[in-house]
């Protein structure tokens, strides 16, 4: 489980325009707008792997966070084993006092202090950020849908969730 942001801020790739004209994007230049929590479930001999995310306008406190893992925990259906780095939101007073409360339904493990690598959730961010290269969204909505739009054409992209847990070299 990962959160990551989408912007507003200019985020190019290769497009196409005219010979001899460079191409225009007119952006609006602001900070985080929407944020994602994100969980990976990892595949196995039963289930595909699945990617599952809740979008929120702004940053991510302790509240998005309890939501998410309500709203994971209602969709995914067993215990959840939680892989977490070490965002202030995961370890906030409020976020550990309400995983004390259920601790039959999560576990949580946390990666080492700067170790991206090891999280194959950082490739669906990579993945859906690569998508919404040169994309204009006119508004926050839009921004929201879109970013929405993309992790969910992702779900269906079994064989990519897998080379995410492949690169991470993780087993589960």
């Amino acid at each position: 489980m990962d959160e990551t942001g989408s912007t507003f801020r200019a985020r190019l790739g290769t497009t196409w325009a005219p010979i001899g004209t460079a191409p225009t994007l007119h952006r609006l230049s602001r900070r985080r707008e929407v944020s994602s929590i994100v969980l990976l479930v990892a595949p196995t001999q039963w289930r595909q792997p699945q990617v599952l995310a809740r979008h929120f306008e702004g940053a991510i406190h302790a509240q998005q966070v309890l939501f998410a893992l309500r709203y994971f925990r209602k969709r995914v259906g067993n215990p959840l084993l939680i892989i977490w780095d070490h965002l202030a939101a995961h370890r906030a007073r409020q976020v550990k006092d309400w995983l004390s409360l259920h601790p039959d339904d999560f576990q949580v493990e946390w990666l080492p202090s700067y170790a991206p690598e090891l999280n194959p959730e950082e490739g669906c961010n990579s993945w859906v950020k690569g998508r919404l290269l040169n994309a204009l969204p006119r508004d926050v909505a839009e921004l929201r849908h879109l970013t929405r739009s993309e992790f969910r054409r992702l779900q269906s992209r079994p064989q990519v969730l897998r080379s995410l847990f492949r690169h991470a070299r993780l087993r589960v």
